[in-house]
């Protein structure tokens, strides 16, 4: 999030209007209002699992912000098809893995299990199938054989403060061709 926000300067054609999180103690929202980025926060504990519910609350600030874009950047919260295709063609995720292997968690444990040679990140376009959407970019990077699932996750976390930042660039002037990084 804090590299997406500090990539739409100058000649980018975004700027950020809001960053919301569903964990009120969320260090993003710090840095967002450190930044000067508006900030919101909507808990999804007290939702007991009422997904629609939580979704509605969280779409409040969200339409009063107006975004042209809505970017997911760590929000590990599975959202419904009604919230996914009220954003449909304007909503960006990254993944960390070379989708289509591995939606979902565990991915750097599940790609040294497979023995993979290389692992990577994603940026794909939110659909209502989880991790499933349209491909706007990837970045890769060799397995060593040294790496742990964590030592791995943070090389990767490196090449994903790259490619988000050049894809939502693109993605923002219109530009949906694969980025290879």
């Amino acid at each position: 999030m804090v590299a997406l926000c500090e990539s739409m300067i100058g000649d980018h054609p975004a700027r950020p209007v809001l960053v919301a999180s569903n964990d009120p103690a969320a260090a993003g929202l710090r840095k967002a209002a450190a930044m000067g980025i508006a900030t919101a926060s909507v808990d999804h504990r007290p939702f007991k699992g009422d997904r629609a519910a939580f979704e509605a609350k969280l779409l409040e600030p969200i339409v009063d912000a107006r975004p042209d874009i809505v970017c997911l950047a760590g929000f590990m919260r599975v959202l419904t098809s009604g919230f996914v295709s009220r954003f449909s063609g304007r909503m960006l995720n990254i993944h960390p893995s070379l989708l289509p292997k591995y939606p979902g968690l565990n991915t750097h444990q599940r790609a040294l299990d497979a023995g993979d040679a290389e692992a990577g990140c994603t940026v794909h376009e939110v659909t209502p199938v989880l991790d499933d959407g349209p491909i706007l970019g990837q970045a890769r990077l060799q397995i060593r054989p040294e790496d742990t699932a964590q030592t791995l996750a943070d090389r990767v976390l490196a090449l994903e403060h790259q490619l988000y930042p050049a894809v939502l660039k693109r993605f923002s002037m219109g530009e949906r061709r694969l980025l290879i990084l």
